[in-house]
């Protein structure tokens, strides 16, 4: 691992729910950090602690607009990552993704800075490989309504490998598996925010299909960490971040229900087209390049609790 000094560093989408937490474990360490963010869907609010700190920077921003800046590092996380967001507007969701990235990279590429970009499991789609190894190329609906997010990450990727291969742009690519914790939205449409929500008011959790699929939870302190690692370590090719213990829809659910002392239940409906039916990454590149592996993730129940408290503040 590279030594890290102080630096000056972007965070597009710094207003979202992983761009805040970055934000603080960056501000900790005294870097000088800058927030992009158009507020599509982050929100001032998860920055508000931030702005009288002399070391820290907000400016609201469009990426798929270029902009000029000074600055070491790029995290370019900005785009919407929840299905209820990305299908909300979907020509933006890929224009952010593919104009968004080429802005970035053209950036990066001027001022000399090393970029990050924060890609998906979704680039998986629903994969017939498990778990899903980096080598893994997917199985994608390319004309889906999922396509929009999965299709414009898979294009960031393939702009950062380019950029890298023909202008030597210094990248980093992080496969992003699903991620919770404090800051989320209630109403964002993530498992964890629609179960914890629904629990919260007493309601049966929805569960789509027989609940059978599994999700892998990742706690967003520790992707946070692991972002920062791959950040400063050498190593230009994607790399999983997530939590490899795997979960039941159902299984989850039922834990959610317990937790909240929820007796309603759960019901069903029929799964979404093109929904994952499984998802685990194999994180063994990020346990052998940057010595990570999510730690705080293992204590499920006591991550989910964390994540209660945030929603509550914000429902009630």
């Amino acid at each position: 691992m590279e030594q890290q000094n102080l630096m000056r560093i972007l965070i597009t989408g710094g207003a979202g729910f992983i761009g805040t937490h970055l934000i603080e474990k960056l501000l900790w360490q005294n870097d000088d950090v800058i927030c992009l963010d158009n507020l599509f869907t982050g929100k001032k609010s998860n920055i508000t602690k931030f702005l009288g700190k002399n070391n820290f920077e907000f400016i609201r921003h469009d990426i798929i607009e270029p902009i000029l800046l000074e600055v070491d590092q790029i995290y370019h996380l900005a785009c919407p990552a929840s299905p209820v967001y990305y299908q909300h507007n979907p020509v933006k969701t890929i224009k952010t993704s593919v104009m968004g990235t080429i802005n970035m990279l053209g950036l990066a590429k001027r001022v000399g800075a090393r970029i990050l970009l924060a890609s998906t499991s979704e680039v998986y789609g629903d994969p017939i490989q498990h778990p899903q190894t980096e080598e893994y190329w997917g199985n994608v609906n390319p004309i889906g309504i999922r396509s929009c997010y999965d299709e414009g990450k898979r294009v960031a990727e393939t702009l950062m490998m380019d950029y890298h291969r023909q202008n030597k742009v210094d990248i980093r690519i992080a496969r992003i598996f699903n991620t919770f914790g404090p800051n989320m939205q209630p109403n964002d449409g993530r498992v964890i925010t629609n179960f914890l929500t629904q629990a919260l008011a007493g309601k049966p959790i929805t569960i789509y299909g027989d609940g059978s699929q599994t999700r892998s939870f990742c706690y967003v302190d520790d992707m946070a960490l692991g972002l920062v690692k791959l950040m400063n370590c050498n190593y230009t090719q994607p790399v999983n971040l997530g939590n490899p213990q795997e979960r039941t829809i159902l299984e989850t659910a039922n834990i959610v229900n317990k937790l909240i002392g929820n007796s309603a239940g759960v019901c069903f409906q029929e799964l979404p087209k093109d929904d994952p039916l499984q998802r685990k990454p194999d994180i063994t590149k990020a346990k052998e390049i940057l010595d990570w592996e999510p730690t705080q993730s293992k204590n499920f129940e006591d991550c989910l609790i964390a994540t209660t408290k945030s929603l509550e503040t914000q429902l009630y």
